[in-house]
């Protein structure tokens, strides 16, 4: 994800203080240098860099930390705390009728970000609209239409008119039983006065209740000038930034948040329609420091079962905390998993698993679990029901049979089937829990075990 660099960088600094208790003057300096260095290095702009290391340099020389604090702990709370303060609060979208307006340069996601918020709000219960009046860019109808297809919204536009504006007006009595308008418009390739004049046209006949820029996370220092136009243009009311899923630094659209005295709304994290999240800061800088988000796990978490029990809706997950947990049980699992996302970013979500973990794991670890999932998959595929619901009787035999129809290999099957048992073990001790304060001391010990300053491992979790 966008900004790892940043976090593995800012972990990695902040790990230098572990083991101490106190802090010295020369610790702080060396901190804070290496503090600067990552966020220039992530393209935040100058300006924003000094203030922030100025803030908790004076805060870390300050402050007394609480008895017994470790201090890197103590520092890591200063550094999470100012890290939010730049970036502040999340922009205010409530859950009604409203307007969007769309503004970026051409290439930034604006018609993939028109299909995901329109996603976004109809899992909310609102019925949303896209009304497309990209007139400039060849494609731009169709890649629209078909994007809103697969997010099962309304959408309006019109290949065959060439006034934005009016297909703009159009548009919204055309779609005038939906609860959110989001208006998407054309970009350039700069920010040129066409642009600008077909911006405020469009903005003028809409009247939007909130005016969206989209970024991509790869604009880097670019971001500045770009949002200070817009602003000065239509007014800027908070910022979407796309693409998070990439390489790019995303330094540079942070400043734009900051330049235009706006705020974050949504992040796209992928090419997926689903690949959007509501930009809450304290989940985005928890996560960015390896301490975990719970709150967008849990989003995650109950999407992902809500598609994998449409699939099938006898499969109830609770049934394995009481019943016998069977290869079926397994394969529904997986497919929750797959539907929550790309594993690199679950593992984001989970305190004591994202960040320090994750720096230590090679650089493909991630792929290589997910297509080991795959071929689990495919090899449960192969399986007669027999053999999935009571696993333990598969022989010799069975196993040559079911890895020749898989395309898998004989040592593929046995992976799966012992990693059937180690599941079933953990089953197991989640149904030997007798009483709410039994099943709350073992969760609190796999807290400790795997929260708080990045420790833990994934070894209890088998080849996930």
């Amino acid at each position: 994800m966008v900004l790892d660099d940043l976090g593995t960088s800012l972990r990695g600094t902040l790990d230098k203080l572990r083991g101490k208790s106190r802090i010295s003057e020369d610790d702080i300096e060396e901190i804070v240098k290496e503090i600067q260095r990552s966020l220039l290095s992530a393209d935040v702009d100058v300006s924003l860099v000094m203030e922030l290391s100025d803030s908790i340099e004076e805060r870390a020389l300050e402050e007394e930390p609480p008895a017994g604090t470790p201090a890197r702990d103590f520092v890591l709370r200063i550094v999470y705390e100012e890290l939010v303060d730049l970036i502040g609060e999340s922009t205010d979208l409530p859950l009604e009728e409203q307007t969007i307006l769309l503004a970026g340069l051409q290439g930034s996601g604006k018609t993939t970000s028109a299909a995901k918020m329109a996603w976004w709000f109809s899992t909310k219960g609102l019925r949303p609209a896209v009304v497309q009046t990209d007139t400039f860019r060849p494609g731009a109808y169709d890649q629209a239409k078909e994007m809103c297809e697969r997010a099962e919204v309304d959408f309006y536009g019109n290949p065959d008119a060439d006034d934005p504006v009016e297909i703009a007006r159009n548009g919204l009595e055309e779609t005038s039983e939906a609860d959110v308008h989001i208006v998407d418009t054309a970009g350039r390739h700069a920010l040129e006065d066409d642009l600008i004049d077909e911006i405020e046209q469009i903005e003028d006949a809409v009247e939007p209740d909130k005016s969206l820029l989209v970024l991509d996370a790869a604009i880097g220092q670019g971001a500045k000038d770009q949002a200070q136009q817009f602003d000065e243009s239509i007014g800027i009311d908070g910022v979407v930034i796309t693409k998070l899923d990439g390489t790019a630094k995303g330094g540079g659209a942070l400043t734009a948040v900051d330049q235009t005295e706006s705020s974050i709304a949504f992040l796209g994290t992928g090419e997926e329609v689903q690949d959007i999240e509501r930009f809450e800061p304290d989940g985005f800088i928890s996560r960015l420091l390896g301490m975990g988000d719970l709150g967008q796990l849990a989003e995650r978490v109950e999407r992902a079962m809500q598609q994998t029990d449409v699939e099938e809706e006898e499969w109830d997950p609770e049934d394995m905390l009481t019943g016998q947990f069977t290869l079926n049980d397994m394969q529904k699992q997986m497919e929750a998993m797959n539907n929550m996302g790309p594993l690199d970013q679950v593992m984001d979500m989970i305190p004591g698993f994202g960040g320090g973990i994750k720096d230590q794991l090679p650089d493909d670890a991630m792929d290589v679990t997910q297509e080991r999932m795959r071929a689990y998959s495919v090899i449960m595929d192969s399986m007669t029901e027999t053999e999935k619901e009571y696993p333990k009787a598969i022989g010799a035999s069975q196993i040559e049979r079911i890895a020749r129809g898989s395309g898998t290999s004989e040592d593929q099957v046995r992976e799966l089937l012992e990693q059937y048992k180690m599941m079933e073990r953990t089953i197991k001790q989640f149904q030997g829990m007798g009483s709410d304060k039994e099943m709350q001391r073992m969760m609190q010990q796999m807290q400790q075990q795997g929260g708080g300053g990045g420790g833990g491992g994934m070894g209890g979790m088998g080849p996930f």
